[in-house]
């Protein structure tokens, strides 16, 4: 073959598959725009959380003395109008108030004879830049008594109370400074940008309930965190190498970021709390569903046989 011909058709397949390459990357792209980690757009937010509460319903594996017991957790996630002065829901909108994402998020489970009953809630900024919690309330209810702590973002700092009945803990009042993140705020951060979840290391205070099982100190703890973004599924995992503590959340990729499940792990012990998404109703006003009739909207949820 002639030398010039061998040059004309290197040339052409050069092209042709410059051409296949440019191709293959834009339908990947595409394709992968659906299913990246993005911040969500007001519009997204309003579409998403203004028309009802999302709630989900989770088969629990929760470890307490030592053992695993089945359970439910349900996660209840909903926007309402935060009075930043008071810090707690306002009757009526005026200068004051900003729109708030909060979840509620409840474990119901038994240990042996006697019932835990335990209720956390998280408020945080659903439109401003900076979205950590503003305040965080967590109840434990057993048959031996109960604990009620809560935490505000105020002035630049957290500011903390403890009710317990333990001799131990007794009343507490602290107060701490400085850049620290609530783990409890990251569940609601998540639902609107995964990616403003802190990566690397930072401060924070870990799940209020974990440390109310472990009677550990509450304060700002040396963490680790990590973000695995996937095509369909996504995880956030955070780590505290001082208390043992690792927690991942597995989530969906694409907006509105529904979580798949979770899992705790106290490394010291090899102990593992985990939770396994069962039932989701979304566009729901449960608090208007409240008479005899409305029960059997328990069964959608799989909670029929919870009282």
């Amino acid at each position: 073959m002639p030398l010039f011909g061998m040059y004309r058709r290197t040339v052409y397949l050069s092209n042709m598959t410059q051409s296949i390459l440019l191709l293959s990357l834009f339908i990947v792209s595409v394709f992968c725009s659906h299913h990246r980690l993005t911040a969500a757009t007001e519009q997204e937010l309003r579409d998403t959380w203004f028309d009802g509460a999302e709630i989900t319903t989770y088969s629990l594996k929760q470890v307490r003395y030592g053992d695993e017991h089945p359970g439910v957790a349900t996660l209840i996630f909903v926007t309402e109008p935060f009075d930043t002065t008071k810090q707690v829901k306002s009757d009526r909108r005026d200068s004051n108030d900003m729109d708030v994402l909060k979840l509620n998020a409840l474990r119901e489970f038994n240990t042996g004879i006697y019932a835990y009953r335990t209720m956390t809630s998280v408020f945080s900024p659903l439109f401003e830049e900076d979205g950590r919690a503003l305040k965080l309330t967590t109840s434990v209810q057993d048959w031996c008594g109960q604990v009620y702590a809560q935490i505000n973002r105020e002035d630049g700092a957290l500011r903390y109370e403890l009710r317990s009945y333990f001799e131990g803990e007794g009343d507490q009042d602290l107060e701490w400074t400085g850049d620290i993140w609530m783990e409890n705020g990251f569940w609601t951060l998540l639902r609107r940008d995964p990616q403003a979840l802190p990566v690397g290391e930072f401060l924070a205070i870990p799940d209020s309930l974990s440390l109310r099982f472990s009677h550990r100190e509450t304060r700002p703890y040396a963490a680790v965190g990590e973000m695995k973004s996937g095509r369909i599924w996504s995880s956030y995992r955070v780590e505290y190498p001082e208390l043992g503590r690792f927690l991942e959340i597995e989530f969906a990729t694409a907006f509105p970021h529904g979580i798949r499940g979770w899992t705790e792990r106290d490394t010291a012990t090899s102990q593992v709390t985990e939770a396994e998404l069962m039932k989701r109703i979304s566009n729901s006003y449960y608090w208007s569903q409240n008479s005899p009739k409305d029960r059997n909207l328990r069964e959608k949820l799989n909670l029929s046989g919870i009282p």
